[in-house]
């Protein structure tokens, strides 16, 4: 990436140079040749998209070769390690992630440090830091681009994290379904071994770490750490019983830290700008930023990543540039099959962790999927229960049954046979699930139902009552008719 900045102050950014185009480069700024430049400049609307963005975790992505090391540590790679070995013990480093008010990126906001300060303080040896990389919701790209655009970063941000809690083995555990990631994360293993940043005492320090990549065939549930684990060892991915975490009790029933990828990835510009540097972005309760996919019925849909505290609205409108078509935006589903749908009326809610709890929704890993009004409320609740019912380990009552019994409800009632005493019985099950469910899967796979059946009933009451579906997409409902004036 070049910079241009003219006498004026404008500035011209140039992507994706390559050293043969530095003779073309400086020769069209010699003479002012514009068009020269033009094929290599970020459009208009791509510097609109990114101006309005503050970016952390993706602050490598498409900037640097991500199969170059040289890349990585000529743009400050690496620094972060060589200062937590040399200036800092791992308690030190732990209180720099708890001042930062880093809390967990992939969906349930757990502070960063207090699992990490769980782990340190265990006893047994050997000690495992586990990056859980399987990411399944519908929609969702965030862990994907981070590690195709800048896996060295994701490995210098989880060897800071093991030397914090003492670990000697890290593994990503990764979506086979991600061939392009999988590939740059080994080869930047490679370079980050032959360059002493993994192995044995990496950079003179004593501390001795090693990183391999354990391949997951794709199954949601394996995003739950404990399912995670147990994938891990062999077995078939079901969560397991908690208390004990995996803290005291994780892989190998040894001591074991789990973050995602965006967690880890934050890790390494927090320690080099210091965790006040983190912490004043964002809200009281909400520090740093967030990474969302934007997709669906978006004019510029891909990465988004903003401070925490903006609202729906400067994603929607603002850095998505609205609907496309222009058409009316009805909806959003946030968090994935573990999220809610939220209406129209409710675009100005800032996004953090509290406001979207506040109105049954959630953060989740990241996915922001657009919808608008051609799109049905309750196919969409439908889709979601389709793939929690294809998803759902079986190993509990609640998720394996009840899930089930919940998509043949919504199924009766796109199909025009629903009655009006199915909508109390959704809403009974629904709460029996979040109840009494084993694990975060099961306990939020109600939430698509419940908040399109709180925020979208009259759509649900004109499928059951007028057999109709208002948005002409539940094909059983529509009608054809012969006008006979015509």
């Amino acid at each position: 990436i070049v910079d241009i900045y003219e006498e004026s102050g404008a500035l011209t950014r140039l992507v994706r140079v390559q050293e043969k185009d530095v003779p073309t480069i400086a020769k069209a700024v010699e003479t002012g040749d514009q068009s020269a430049l033009a094929a290599l400049m970020i459009t208009d609307d791509d510097k609109a998209f990114l101006d309005q963005q503050t970016r952390i975790a993706l602050r490598h992505c498409g900037v640097i070769n991500p199969e170059k090391i040289e890349d990585y540590l000529a743009d400050g790679g690496y620094s972060s390690i060589r200062k937590a070995l040399a200036s800092m013990a791992p308690e030190d480093v732990i209180e720099t992630i708890k001042v930062s008010g880093l809390k967990g990126r992939g969906g349930a906001g757990f502070p960063t440090w207090f699992k990490w300060n769980a782990a340190r303080k265990e006893q047994a040896q050997p000690k495992y830091l586990i990056c859980n990389a399987d990411e399944g919701d519908p929609g969702a790209f965030m862990d994907r681009a981070v590690i195709e655009g800048d896996p060295h970063n994701l490995i210098e941000g989880m060897l800071i994290a093991a030397y914090a809690i003492g670990a000697s083995e890290m593994v990503v555990y990764v979506r086979a379904e991600y061939p392009l990631a999988v590939k740059r994360l080994r080869n930047a293993i490679r370079q980050a071994e032959e360059q002493g940043f993994l192995g044995d005492n990496i950079l003179g320090s004593g501390f001795s770490c090693r990183m391999r990549i354990k391949e997951g065939a794709g199954a949601f549930v394996c995003g739950e750490e404990t399912a995670l684990i147990e994938s891990l060892e062999g077995q078939r991915g079901m969560p397991r019983l908690k208390p004990p975490f995996p803290a005291a009790s994780g892989y190998w029933h040894k001591p074991s830290n789990i973050n995602n990828v965006e967690t880890f990835a934050n890790v390494p510009w927090i320690l080099l700008n210091g965790g006040e540097a983190f912490a004043s972005m964002g809200t009281p309760d909400s520090k740093g930023t967030k990474v969302f996919a934007l997709t669906g019925k978006i004019k510029k849909g891909g990465l988004v990543e903003i401070p925490m505290g903006k609202t729906l609205r400067d994603v929607i409108f603002g850095i998505g540039g609205g609907i496309r078509g222009d058409r009316e935006f009805k909806a959003v589903q946030m968090g994935g099959p573990s999220g809610g749908c939220i209406p129209a009326s409710l675009i100005d809610t800032p996004i953090d962790y509290e406001s979207l709890a506040s109105i049954g929704s959630m953060m989740g890993s990241g996915g922001l999927i657009i919808m608008d009004e051609d799109n049905c409320m309750v196919d969409i609740a439908k889709f979601y229960l389709e793939f929690i019912v294809d998803e759902s380990c079986g190993k509990c009552a609640p998720c394996r049954i009840g899930t089930k019994r919940l998509l043949g409800l919504l199924t009766k009632i796109t199909e025009g046979n629903g009655e009006p005493e199915d909508l109390d019985t959704i809403e009974e099950l629904c709460n029996h699930i979040k109840q009494s469910a084993l694990c975060g899967l099961g306990q939020t796979a109600p939430n698509p139902v419940l908040s399109t059946l709180k925020h979208f009933r009259e759509e649900y009451e004109a499928h059951i009552y007028e057999k109709r579906c208002p948005a002409g997409v539940c094909k059983a409902l529509i009608q054809y008719v012969v006008d006979p004036a015509k």
